[in-house]
């Protein structure tokens, strides 16, 4: 039947069928599917031995003149050797594969794999400041999407944030195109916004040292902060810190590579003092916990500090200079450096990772030196503290004990 607006208006369905298909004589393969009440143009063709049937709309919402010229545009795709069906499907394939629908896929891979508050930072990122993105298809976020977002974030969190931000989203963006849900990182070609910025570089003299000890007290943010500047381990290693990782008999504590940064077990011998420091901390029968109130350690970190600093202030009529948790761990290192520990040693002791070549040549592990290192340091805190004569870059070394000697011959 040729279609007309009349025609197509009287078009019924005929008696005793369900289902039934009427073809325009002005366009081959044009036509209308009448099924179960609904009224559809449609477009048939073949690709070479398949036959494609495709739904151009219902015929109450879309002309008879608008169906007609997709239907031409569907043919003159087909005679150019291309599948329109299969290309909707693709198409409508990558319209789902959103930021927010792949992050979420990613950070499902990722939780286990990565630290804890490694996970928590990237899971922030990717859900609450890429948030604007989420909804995007991948292929759909252009650089100039995530240049916006930059800059907003630059100066609504800081640099810093927004740097880590972009850090996060260009590592999910390379993880996506090896799984082949999008062919290009829009990120790799933007501004970082944390170039130029100076590391920090900030370590406690001895007057701050022993301003920060003297104000820790009697409670979980005090023992986390001596603790702290005892073994200048990372802020999560100690806040997070369980019983069953200290053995009371041999005064260890063994952190496993889940929880370090570099993935590797953390085994120091630990002084005198951080031990009693531990075992003034109450224990709590519901958790493992040498910390925190929620059964997962400590977490309160920007209200601790605050606690501490409002001592401070207290104490001595003047607040300390701006410092920052990680500061506390820079000056434990540089006191190991300051009282003469071989620097092998020192960064063995905070548990940073030898060079390749070292780590697979020099299986020893150090363990009698890093005990002694970190009783040298606690008797110099100690010493601070009380007043006392301070160990001196001249007094006997770690490096020239004897043990030591006889592990390097």
């Amino acid at each position: 039947m040729k279609f007309t607006k009349a025609t197509v208006a009287a078009l019924t369905m005929p008696a005793g069928k369900t289902e039934y298909l009427a073809w325009d004589d002005d366009l081959p393969g044009f036509g209308i599917r009448l099924r179960g009440g609904t009224r559809r143009w449609i477009a048939q063709f073949r690709i070479g031995r398949r036959q494609r049937r495709e739904s151009l709309g219902d015929t109450r919402k879309v002309t008879l003149e608008h169906a007609r010229k997709i239907a031409r545009e569907r043919f003159a795709v087909v005679e150019l050797g291309r599948d329109p069906v299969a290309e909707k499907i693709k198409a409508e394939g990558r319209a789902r594969l959103t930021l927010g629908y792949c992050a979420d896929r990613y950070l499902a891979v990722k939780e286990g794999t990565l630290r804890l508050g490694t996970y928590k930072q990237t899971k922030l990122h990717l859900t609450v400041h890429w948030k604007s993105l989420r909804n995007q298809p991948l292929h759909e976020i252009t650089r100039a999407d995530v240049a916006v977002q930059l800059a907003k974030l630059a100066t609504e969190r800081g640099r810093v944030a927004a740097g880590r931000a972009r850090t996060n989203l260009s590592t999910f963006f390379s993880w996506a195109m090896k799984e082949g849900l999008c062919e290009h990182n829009p990120v790799i070609v933007t501004n970082n916004p944390e170039k130029g910025i100076e590391p920090r570089a900030r370590a406690l003299d001895d007057r701050e040292l022993c301003a920060v000890w003297r104000v820790c007290g009697d409670d979980d943010i005090g023992r986390i902060a001596r603790l702290l500047l005892l073994t200048g381990c990372r802020r999560a290693e100690i806040g997070q810190l369980q019983r069953s990782e200290i053995d009371p008999a041999t005064g260890i504590m063994s952190i496993p590579g889940t929880r370090t940064k570099t993935k590797r077990p953390l085994v120091l011998t630990l002084p005198p003092v951080a031990l009693e420091i531990l075992g003034s901390a109450p224990k709590r029968e519901d958790r493992d916990y040498f910390f925190g109130v929620r059964g997962k350690g400590y977490s309160c970190w920007s209200q601790g500090k605050a606690q501490l600093d409002a001592r401070i202030l207290a104490a001595t009529g003047k607040a300390l200079a701006p410092w920052r948790w990680h500061d506390l761990r820079r000056t434990m290192r540089s006191g190991l450096g300051r009282l003469g520990v071989r620097p092998d040693v020192a960064e063995r002791s905070v548990g940073h990772v030898q060079g390749k070549v070292e780590e697979i040549y020099d299986r020893y592990q150090y363990a009698f030196e890093i005990a002694q290192a970190l009783a040298l340091w606690a008797e110099h805190v100690l010493a601070l503290v009380e007043g006392r004569k301070v160990i001196s870059a001249d007094s006997k070394r770690v490096a020239d004990s004897p043990r030591c000697r006889s592990r390097q011959r």
